[in-house]
C-alpha cells in the first residue's frame, strides 16, 4: 500500500544494497519509496540479562521504515527474465476457450492487468493483449487450471501450491500439444518458492487437471 502511494506506477522494487548486488545503481537524485520492514529484537530479561540467547521466546519484533527503489531508478545491467513458452499452438487455442465457454467461464482480453499476463475470478478469466500466441494459450491455461482446481475459495491451500498446481497443469498441457515450454514452468514456480515436495504433494490434482483439458482439445478437434 506505502509503494502504491508513494509511486503507484513502481513495478519492480528493491533496496539499494539489493540493486547493486544485481548489477544496477540507483540514479543521482532518486527518492527512496519508503515501506516499514520488521525488525527482530531480542529482550533482555532476568531470564537472559546478556541478550545473547536466540531463542524466539526472548524475541519479539519491531517495525521501522526502510527505502526501497523501483527499476526505472536504477541503471546497469539488464534483469534476468523468466523463460516464457514457445511454439505455434495452431488451433488449439480456439478449441480451449471453446471449452471455456462450454463451462460457462467468462473470457476477456484487457491491457488493465500490468504486469500479469492473466487472471482468474471465479467464473471469469482475463488474460493481456499483447501476448505471443505459445504465451495465451499457456496462460488461459493455467488461468483455466485455476478455475478448475482453486474454485472453493474456502478450501484454497497456499499460494505456493496454488501457483505450482497451475503452471503445472499449463506445462503439461502446454508440451503435450508440441509447445517447446523450456524452464518457463520451473521460472514461474520458483518465482513462488515452489519445490520438488510441493509438487509431488499434488501430483493426482495436476495430472487429473491437465488429462481433462487435453481431452476438452481433442474433442474439439474437426
Amino acid at each position: 500500500m506505502l509503494i502504491t502511494l508513494q509511486r503507484p506506477d513502481a513495478t519492480q522494487v528493491a533496496g539499494f544494497r539489493a540493486w547493486r548486488i544485481l548489477g544496477r545503481t540507483v540514479k543521482r537524485g532518486e527518492k527512496g519509496i519508503a515501506i516499514i520492514a520488521p525488525m527482530a529484537i531480542r529482550r533482555n530479561d532476568e531470564r537472559n540479562p546478556s541478550g545473547e540467547d536466540d531463542d524466539s521466546e526472548n524475541a519479539y519484533i519491531r517495525f521501522r521504515a526502510v527505502h526501497v527503489f523501483d527499476v526505472v531508478q536504477t541503471v546497469g545491467e539488464a534483469l534476468p527474465e523468466p523463460a516464457t513458452a514457445s511454439g505455434d499452438p495452431s488451433g488449439h487455442t480456439e478449441r480451449l476457450r471453446a471449452h471455456v465457454a462450454e463451462l460457462g467461464i467468462e473470457l476477456q482480453y484487457t491491457n488493465a492487468l500490468g504486469s500479469a499476463r492473466g487472471c482468474s475470478e471465479k467464473g471469469r478469466i482475463l488474460i493481456r493483449c499483447d501476448l505471443t500466441p505459445a504465451e495465451e494459450f499457456t496462460t488461459l491455461t493455467h488461468e483455466l487450471a485455476h478455475e478448475l482446481m482453486h474454485s472453493d475459495r474456502r478450501l484454497l491451500p497456499s499460494k505456493r501450491v496454488l501457483e505450482t498446481e497451475a503452471e503445472a497443469v499449463a506445462s503439461i498441457v502446454a508440451q503435450a500439444i508440441g509447445l517447446n515450454t523450456g524452464t518457463s514452468a520451473t521460472d514461474y514456480i520458483q518465482m513462488y518458492d515452489g519445490d520438488k515436495e510441493t509438487l509431488a504433494g499434488s501430483l493426482d490434482r495436476i495430472q487429473q487437471t491437465a488429462a481433462h483439458i487435453i481431452a476438452s482439445i481433442v474433442v474439439h478437434t474437426p
